[in-house]
């Protein structure tokens, strides 16, 4: 009976997550309070970082909101923190909860225009070294003004409506009947190979526009959560963000899009694939078919989210009032205008958003035993004892290695808030903070783009539905992401060196 016990218990502990990733958890939770008190809390802090980093990087075997809640409210029990801390931290960034919050579900109800917005582009544009320059651009200007989340679920929901709409017509069925795109269980050998073709086509479309949100996400004060965090400590307005981080920003914007051209001309690392013609025709076909569907109601409905699209834009560059308050009056306009009344219509917009708020909160508790236990305190003496000339290029290596292998929320929140203490403490000017807040939003957003646990984004695109339909694996997108991270990195490294 007690072995029985055990086992269902282990089986419900994390759900799915592979044994041996259990085990781990288990044992981190048993170490802590054993090495604590062997070697005090400054080294059971540092195991608690790398411990949370882990479930981060291991974000694939299990949502880090369960083993990491789990470690943070070991830590408050063990006395690393304490919940008047945690509570602090959390208030102190609530802008950026209201950004997740609002903002996410808010652009929830503009998926319409924008999912009409790239569709015609993958319709009207058939060169794909401009298409492919299109979709990293698109990606990357949305992604100025919307969370890079947001944008990531638009190309993924254009990525699964082509693919299923082809999958569909090729397994012998009409658009209007039921269809199970994941199984090639009815599909002909003559189109096989052209579906092959078709994945390596979308593949590298969802990573040219996945890359653009992080050109994009860098750039202003609501790309990323990170940034709104940063402006937050700075101070800064929606176009002071963007002009503070334009000497680097826009280099590596260029030099991106230069990227792009590159990769799909040579046909490097997995890009250049063109769409096959008789995807193209039945894709056209379908898209013909849906336009003589539309009826009044639904061009007006996209005439609203044109229009209250263009006043969010307005309302972030004029800073009309805090990113989360102009992110819930774009819910207010877009349900009130377009007849969504029902509470459980309303519901499914935050389904996206507050997963990963509620993981934020947790990273402010593991933020709260690095304020309280002094841990990164001799890392910033030491970079703010260097040279002035030297140390933003070395905050912005420092940042970018890290959030390279974990989050860079993470990692960002934990820097922003030692170089802010720095300056309150009178060590540095004021000058040299700002630089020194460009150097860490470049540096986290950046480098970050080599793996999916660097980029939330990214790994929102590893995680869903579309990423096993194209053939996307973890590998293949760290390959993928490979030029990027080079050019991202060098070149924005180089423009901190120059530039601050």
């Amino acid at each position: 009976m007690t072995g029985t016990l055990a086992q269902s218990f282990l089986r419900n502990f994390l759900g799915n997550s592979p044994i041996w990733y259990k085990q781990a958890i288990i044992a981190f939770l048993i170490l802590n309070p054993l090495i604590l008190f062997i070697a005090g809390p400054v080294v059971t802090g540092w195991l608690l970082i790398f411990e949370f980093i882990f479930t981060l990087a291991m974000a694939l075997k299990c949502y880090p909101l369960q083993p990491g809640g789990l470690l943070a409210i070991e830590a408050v029990v063990i006395g690393l923190t304490h919940p008047e801390q945690i509570y602090h931290e959390v208030a102190a960034n609530l802008p950026v909860i209201l950004l997740l919050m609002f903002m996410v579900a808010g652009i929830y109800f503009m998926k319409g225009m924008l999912l009409y917005v790239f569709t015609k582009l993958l319709l009207n544009v058939r060169d794909k070294v401009k298409l492919a320059l299109l979709f990293s651009f698109m990606g990357a200007f949305l992604s100025a003004f919307l969370d890079a989340l947001t944008v990531t679920a638009v190309l993924i929901s254009a990525g699964v409506g082509f693919y299923s709409v082809y999958h569909k017509v090729a397994s012998g069925k009409d658009y209007s009947l039921d269809h199970d795109h994941s199984s090639d269980e009815h599909l002909g050998e003559d189109h096989r190979t052209e579906l092959d073709q078709f994945r390596a086509f979308l593949r590298s479309l969802l990573m040219h526009g996945a890359v653009g949100t992080a050109l994009g996400g860098v750039c202003t004060l609501v790309g990323e959560p990170q940034n709104l965090l940063i402006g937050a400590k700075m101070e800064w307005h929606f176009v002071e963000f963007f002009v503070r981080t334009a000497p680097v920003s826009m280099p590596v914007l260029i030099c991106g899009l230069l990227t792009v051209v590159l990769l799909e001309k040579k046909k490097l690392f997995g890009y250049g694939a063109q769409i096959p013609e008789n995807v193209y025709k039945i894709l056209q076909e379908f898209d013909r078919a849906q336009d003589a569907k539309q009826t009044k109601r639904d061009k007006v409905a996209l005439y609203v989210q044109f229009a209250v699209a263009l006043f969010l834009i307005v309302g972030l560059a004029m800073h009309l009032a805090e990113v989360g308050i102009i992110g819930l009056t774009v819910i207010v306009l877009l349900t009130a205008f377009n007849g969504i009344t029902e509470e459980h219509q309303i519901g499914k917009a935050f389904e996206e958003a507050l997963p990963f708020t509620a993981l934020l909160v947790v990273f402010f508790a593991i933020v709260s035993v690095i304020h309280d236990q002094h841990l990164f305190q001799p890392i910033i003496e030491a970079v703010l004892a260097m040279d002035l000339g030297v140390q933003p290029a070395m905050f912005f290596i420092a940042n970018g290695i890290l959030s390279a292998i974990s989050d860079n929320v993470f990692v960002a929140t934990v820097y922003i808030n030692e170089v802010a203490a720095a300056y309150a403490n009178g060590a540095i000017t004021r000058e040299h903070f700002e630089h020194l807040a460009v150097a860490i939003n470049t540096g986290t957003n950046l480098p970050s783009v080599a793996t999916p646990n660097g980029q939330a984004a990214f790994l929102f695109l590893l995680t869903s539905a579309i990423a096993p339909l194209v053939r996307l694996s973890y590998m293949r997108m760290v390959i993928m992401a490979l030029p990027y991270t080079i050019v991202l990195s060098l070149v924005g490294l180089l423009a901190v060196v120059v530039a601050l």
